[in-house]
């Protein structure tokens, strides 16, 4: 027989008497370190908006990690800039546990922003509140790392899945004319022309193409389109595209303008919301070709495995 008592650890004589007993939920103190923690999560976010901006490594980091998480939000963005710049992969404790691959013993969290509860804002509109939440990086975890972050997609395939599906020519030059003549591609406005290069090298001509047609889809998006105002960001646009399809970007310099220095963490946003919808339009273009193409393929290896 077993004897409750051996098994039951006894109450110390603190414990007895009530000073071990567990502390009653605050909850008016839980609401304020709620806040606080929001607050600071915001604040995070706007001083790396603000740091971005003013220094080109900084900046490169940002676009490194918007082009893994392209699904991610801008604020999110920064925030896994700020916290772990070479993340991957994140999910919440539980999510990582309920994969099989548990957090690691004293890793610690980051914060991220995730959709709460709709409410109705004073002009009538739909908001969504951002609740904080915490993740880890699969670095963090039992799981075992990823040898090929970006698999390899054929040179032409992916060249076909850039240019197809576009509402401007593409042209093949042996050169271009002066002042542009040291430009590998350049979109012509008045033409709806793509000038490029040819005999480019893969990644060359990848880079030239997807800032052109950047260039080219802030044209027609834009009544007063000029070149200038928005090369800054078409070279974003192709950076981010490049890293997502294991594109070389070693050779790729991204001069931040001087004048990003004085914009305000909500106009830096901005900017960096239009990089990222830019990126994601071509991305979603692309991704449709070659979705078409996998399916196309796989079509022709069941006729012949049929045959």
């Amino acid at each position: 027989m077993i004897e409750l008592n051996d098994i039951i650890p006894g109450k110390t004589p603190e414990e007895k008497n009530g000073a071990g007993q567990q502390k009653p939920f605050d909850k008016q103190k839980w609401a304020e370190e709620k806040q606080q923690t929001r607050k600071n999560v915001y604040d995070l976010i706007d001083e790396t908006a603000t740091s971005v901006f003013r220094d080109s490594p900084k900046f490169r980091t940002y676009l490194d990690v918007q082009s893994r998480f392209d699904r991610y939000s801008i604020n999110n963005a920064l925030l896994v800039t700020a916290q772990k710049p070479k993340a991957t992969s994140l999910k919440d404790y539980n999510a990582w546990k309920d994969a099989g691959t548990p957090v690691k013993k004293d890793e610690t969290s980051m914060y991220i922003l995730e959709p709460g509860e709709k409410y109705t804002r004073e002009d009538g509109s739909i908001g969504v509140s951002m609740n904080v939440k915490r993740v880890f990086d699969i670095s963090q975890t039992s799981a075992e790392p990823s040898k090929d972050e970006v698999k390899p997609i054929d040179e032409r395939l992916l060249m076909k899945a850039l240019i197809n599906r576009l509402s401007v020519d593409i042209e093949p030059v042996d050169e271009m004319s002066s002042p542009q003549k040291h430009d590998d591609a350049l979109f012509d406005e008045q033409r709806q022309t793509i000038y490029v290069k040819r005999n480019l090298e893969t990644p060359q001509l990848f880079r030239a193409l997807a800032r052109e047609i950047a260039l080219s889809d802030y044209a027609a998006e834009m009544p007063e389109y000029s070149r200038p105002s928005k090369l800054f960001k078409a070279v974003c646009v192709s950076y981010m595209l490049c890293k997502r399809f294991g594109i070389d970007t070693r050779d790729m310099i991204i001069h931040l303008p001087a004048s990003f220095a004085n914009k305000t963490p909500q106009e830096i946003r901005e900017d960096l919301n239009e990089i990222r919808s830019e990126a994601n339009a071509i991305l979603a273009r692309m991704s449709r070709t070659l979705e078409q193409n996998k399916s196309a393929r796989a079509n022709d290896k069941e006729r012949q495995d049929a045959r």
